[in-house]
C-alpha cells in the first residue's frame, strides 16, 4: 500500500541562501592554497578541481527537490487533482522543470569551463576562468530564485495536508454548508473541527479515525458544496469535489430537514441531483440531521416527495452492489448531533455498508481463485461402520464441571460493575456505600438520616461521651481564667463613681481621636478620599468651612480658598499674568521709548500666540526632584546611559535583539591571512 508523506520534502533555499550554501561548502570541502611557482598541470588540476566539486553539490541539491517533489502523473488521482486545485498543475510542472534546466545548465557550464581549464597557462588565466564558471552557476541559481520561492511555498502546503489514505476503508461526509458536518466528525471520532453558526467554517479536507468491528475507518469532513455551476466553484468546493471522485468511500450525504443552516430542502436536493453521477460504484445514505429542531415526520408533504426521490436515488446503489430494494432502513437515516441521538447508528449504518461492498469486491475479484486454489480440505473416508466418539479424559472432564460450577456462582453475585451497567452505566449510576454498615437491623441501612431533631442539631450528639468532654472543658477554662485573672485587668463601670465614669468616657473619646489623627497623618492625599458633589447633600464640605477651621487653627486660608474655586471651575484660557503687568506697568511709566514698546507689545503678541516651551533642566516642584542641581544631575546620568545603546543601535532599554554578525558558513573553514575578501 503506497504511503503518502509530503512532510519528509527537504527544504528548498532561496537564491541567496542556495548560493552561499554551495560556495562555502566548495571552500571548506576543496584546498585553498596554490602558488605561482607550482607546475602548471598541478595548478590546472587544483582549479579543475573547485568547479567540479561545485557543479556536483548543485547537481545534487537540485537533484534531491526534483526527486522528492511528488509527480503529478505517478501519484494516486486524488492527491493529483487535489494538487492541481490547490497549486495550479501548470505552474507545479513549470517551477520543476526551470529546476531541471538550470540543473542541465550548470552541468554544460562546468563541462564548457574544465575544457578551457586544460589549456589554462598561468595561474592567473586559471583564477579567471575558475571565477567566471562559479559566476554563471550563481547566475542560473538566482534566475531560478522565484521558482525555489514558489516551490518552498507549496512544500510548506503539502506539510500541512491530512495524512489520507486513499485505499483504506473511508467514510465520506458532504452537503451544504453549516448542515452538521464538522460536528458529526467530532463526535465519532477524536478529531477537532471547529465548528462556528456561519457558513465555510471547514476551508479544507480534516481527517478522523474511528474503530468498527476491531477495523479502522478514516473519516473524511470535507467543506461545504453550493449548488452552482461546475466553473463557478471555488477552490474550497473543488477539494470536496475532488474527495468525491477519487476516493472509493461510503458517502454520508447530509439534509439539514430544519432549514437553520440558511439553506431550504428543495436547494439541498438540487445539490444532491446535481452530483449524483460522483456517487456511482459507492454506498450512498442520506442522513437527516438536526431532528431536535425538526423530526423528519413534521416536515411539509413536497419536502417530503423530495427526500423520497433522493431516498430512491440511494437505492439504486444497494441495488447495484447486489443488495435488495426492501433494505431501506439504512439509506434514509435520522439523528441530531446536538443531543447524539443517532449518531452511533449513523455510524455503524455507514461502516456495515461500505464493508459488505469491500468483502463482496474481494470476493468478485481475480485473486480469490488464485487464493483457493492453494487451499485443500481434506474428508477422510470411514473405514467400517463403527461409531468412534471422542475420547475425552476423566480429569478434564472434573476440571470442566469445576470451571462451570466457578462461571456459575460468579454470575450469581453481582459486582459493582455489573450494577453499574444495569442502572445506566458510568456518570449515572451512584454505589451506595450504606450497605456495608453493620448495624443491629438490616432495614435501618437505607433509612434518612435527620440533620435537626428537636431543634437541636443531630451531629452535637453523635459522640456519647460529649457532656463529660463539655464538663471537661469547662473545668479547664475556669482554671485558666483564675490564673490569669491577676495579670489582667479590665476596668469595668460598675464599680466607679458617676465621676470616674465620666473621666472614662472623656480618656476613651481622647484617645480614638489620637487614633483618628494617627491614620490622617499617616495616609497620603492620594489616599484620602475625596467625597463627591451628588452625596454632599447636606453642603457640609464646601469652602467656607474649610476657611473657618484653617482661621481657628491660625492659618490664613484665602489662598487654599482661592486654590480649590479655580480646580472647581476648570481651567480656562485667560491672559498670561506677565502681559497684564506689562500693560500696566506702560501705562504708569512715561519714560519708555516708542521701540521699546513697540518691542514689548510685540513680544505680548508672540508670547499669546504660541506657548513658551520651559528648558530641559528648568526645575518644577512636584516633579519628584529636591532642587535644580539635583534635575540636572540626573538628566546627566540619562545621557550617559543611552550612550552605549546608540553606539550599539539600540532603540531603547528593552531591545535585546542579538543580530547574526558572522554568520558561520561564511567566516568558518580554511582561510589564509588577506584572503577574507573574496571567495
Amino acid at each position: 500500500m503506497v504511503q503518502y508523506n509530503f512532510k519528509k520534502i527537504t527544504v528548498v533555499p532561496n537564491g541567496k541562501d542556495f548560493v552561499d550554501i554551495i560556495l562555502s561548502r566548495t571552500q571548506r570541502q576543496t584546498p585553498t592554497v596554490v602558488h605561482k611557482g607550482y607546475a602548471i598541470s598541478r595548478i590546472r588540476q587544483f582549479y579543475m578541481r573547485k568547479v567540479k566539486y561545485t557543479q556536483q553539490n548543485f547537481y545534487d541539491k537540485l537533484s534531491t527537490i526534483i526527486d522528492e517533489f511528488p509527480r503529478l502523473d505517478d501519484i494516486h488521482p486524488f492527491y493529483g487533482d487535489l494538487l492541481h486545485v490547490l497549486y495550479n498543475k501548470d505552474h507545479y510542472k513549470l517551477a520543476l522543470g526551470q529546476i531541471n534546466t538550470a540543473r542541465n545548465l550548470i552541468s554544460k557550464v562546468a563541462k564548457d569551463y574544465v575544457k578551457l581549464l586544460k589549456y589554462g597557462d598561468s595561474l592567473y588565466r586559471c583564477k579567471s576562468l575558475k571565477v567566471a564558471a562559479l559566476g554563471r552557476m550563481c547566475t542560473v541559481i538566482k534566475r531560478i530564485g522565484p521558482s525555489l520561492a514558489y516551490l518552498e511555498q507549496i512544500r510548506q502546503h503539502m506539510a500541512r495536508l491530512p495524512s489520507i489514505d486513499p485505499n483504506t476503508r473511508t467514510i465520506l461526509i458532504c452537503g451544504y454548508p453549516n448542515v452538521g458536518k464538522s460536528s458529526f466528525i467530532n463526535k465519532i471520532t477524536r478529531a477537532d473541527v471547529d465548528v462556528q453558526p456561519y457558513a465555510f467554517t471547514t476551508k479544507s479536507l480534516f481527517v478522523g479515525h474511528t474503530d468498527y468491528k476491531y477495523l479502522r475507518y478514516q473519516v473524511i469532513d470535507t467543506p461545504g458544496i453550493l449548488d452552482r455551476p461546475f466553473e463557478d466553484r471555488n477552490i474550497i468546493e473543488m477539494c470536496s469535489i475532488t474527495a468525491l471522485a477519487h476516493l472509493r468511500a461510503a458517502v454520508l450525504f447530509f439534509l439539514d430537514i430544519s432549514g437553520s443552516c440558511g439553506y431550504s430542502i428543495a436547494q439541498q436536493a438540487a445539490l444532491f441531483h446535481s452530483i449524483k453521477s460522483l456517487f456511482l460504484n459507492k454506498p450512498l445514505m442520506i442522513v437527516c440531521n438536526k431532528t431536535d429542531l425538526q423530526p423528519l415526520d413534521g416536515i411539509s408533504e413536497e419536502d417530503k416527495k423530495l427526500v423520497t426521490e433522493m431516498k430512491d436515488e440511494a437505492m439504486k446503489t444497494v441495488i447495484g452492489q447486489g443488495g435488495e430494494a426492501t433494505d431501506e432502513a439504512g439509506v434514509l437515516l435520522t439523528m441530531s448531533t446536538l443531543t447524539e441521538d443517532g449518531v452511533i447508528s449513523v455510524k455503524n449504518a455507514a461502516c456495515e455498508r461500505l464493508l459488505n461492498q469491500r468483502v463482496e469486491l474481494k470476493m468478485k475479484s481475480k485473486k480469490l481463485n488464485d487464493c483457493l486454489n492453494r487451499f485443500h480440505v481434506a474428508m477422510p473416508k470411514p473405514r467400517d461402520q463403527k461409531e468412534r466418539p471422542p475420547c475425552i479424559p476423566e480429569a478434564v472432564l472434573e476440571a470442566r464441571a469445576k470451571q462451570a460450577e466457578a462461571d456459575a456462582e460468579k454470575q450469581k453475585r453481582k459486582l459493582e460493575r455489573d450494577l453499574e451497567n444495569e442502572n445506566g452505566g458510568a456518570g449515572v449510576y451512584s454505589a451506595s456505600l450504606r450497605k456495608h454498615y453493620l448495624l443491629a437491623n438490616e432495614e435501618w441501612k437505607e433509612d434518612i438520616m435527620p440533620e435537626i431533631l428537636d431543634g437541636h442539631n443531630v451531629y452535637d450528639f453523635v459522640d456519647p461521651d460529649i457532656l463529660q468532654r463539655l464538663e471537661e472543658l469547662e473545668r479547664e477554662e475556669g482554671l485558666r481564667q483564675e490564673e490569669e485573672g491577676d495579670d489582667d485587668f479590665e476596668m469595668d463601670g460598675a464599680e466607679l463613681t458617676p465621676e470616674e465614669k465620666a473621666a472614662l468616657a472623656e480618656i476613651r473619646k481622647k484617645k480614638s481621636l489620637l487614633i483618628q489623627q494617627h491614620r490622617m497623618k499617616k495616609s497620603t492625599a492620594e489616599s484620602r478620599p475625596t467625597v463627591p458633589r451628588k452625596f454632599d447633600k447636606d453642603k457640609e464640605f464646601t469652602s467656607k468651612r474649610m476657611g473657618r477651621q484653617l482661621s481657628a487653627l491660625g492659618l490664613d486660608p484665602t489662598l487654599a480658598i482661592n486654590r480649590a474655586r479655580s480646580k472647581s471651575r476648570g481651567r480656562k484660557r485667560e491672559r498670561s499674568v506677565d502681559g497684564d503687568d506689562i500693560g500696566n506697568d506702560t501705562m504708569d511709566v512715561d519714560e519708555i521709548t516708542p521701540g521699546k514698546k513697540q518691542r514689548r507689545s510685540r513680544s505680548l503678541s508672540m508670547s499669546r500666540s504660541r506657548s513658551m516651551s520651559r528648558p530641559r533642566n528648568e526645575f518644577v516642584p512636584g516633579e519628584g526632584f529636591k532642587d535644580k542641581p539635583q534635575k540636572e544631575k540626573a538628566i546627566k546620568m540619562f545621557k550617559n546611559s543611552a550612550n552605549k545603546r546608540n553606539k550599539d543601535a539600540r532603540r531603547g532599554e528593552s531591545d535585546r535583539v542579538i543580530p547574526t554578525l558572522k554568520p558561520k558558513h561564511l567566516f568558518s573553514g580554511k582561510r589564509s591571512s588577506g584572503k577574507t575578501d573574496r571567495r
